[in-house]
C-alpha cells in the first residue's frame, strides 16, 4: 500500500499541530480535521491514504467517527489509527471492534507515529 496523503483529526489545537508536524516531517502531505463530522467529510471529499484519529471528542467521538467512516463506501478502506489517552486493554479491544488498524497512546514519539505508518506501507 502506498501511502503519501494523511487525514489527522484531533479537537485539542496543540494535539493536532504537533501530530501535523510529525507527519509532514516525514514527508508525507497533510490533512487535518478537527472534529469526528469534520473527519467523515475530509475523508469522503480527500480520500486520505491512512487516518490518525483521536478518540475523545465533542459531539462525535473517534469510534462513532471509525464506524461511520469503515461503514461507508467511499471510506472503508482507509486504515485507521487511533490516536489517544486511553490505553487501557479495554480501549484496545474497542478500537479494534470500531474498525481501527492501531492504537497510539498519547503521549507518543514522533517514532511511534513514524511506525505506524511504516507498518500499513
Amino acid at each position: 500500500m502506498s501511502i503519501n496523503k494523511i487525514l489527522a483529526v484531533d479537537d485539542s489545537k496543540v494535539d493536532l499541530i504537533n501530530i501535523q508536524n510529525i507527519i509532514s516531517d516525514a514527508g508525507y502531505e497533510v490533512i487535518t480535521a478537527a472534529s469526528g463530522q469534520e473527519a467523515i467529510e475530509k475523508a469522503a471529499a480527500e480520500k486520505p491514504d491512512l487516518i490518525f484519529l483521536d478518540v475523545v471528542m465533542q459531539h462525535m467521538d473517534g469510534y462513532q467517527a471509525c464506524r461511520e467512516l469503515t461503514h461507508s463506501d467511499a471510506t472503508k478502506n482507509i486504515p485507521i489509527i487511533f490516536v489517544t489517552s486511553k490505553g487501557q486493554k479495554a480501549d484496545r479491544v474497542w478500537a479494534e471492534m470500531t474498525g481501527g488498524k492501531g492504537l497510539v497512546q498519547k503521549p507518543y514519539t514522533p517514532d511511534q507515529i513514524i511506525e505506524q505508518i511504516n507498518q500499513l506501507k
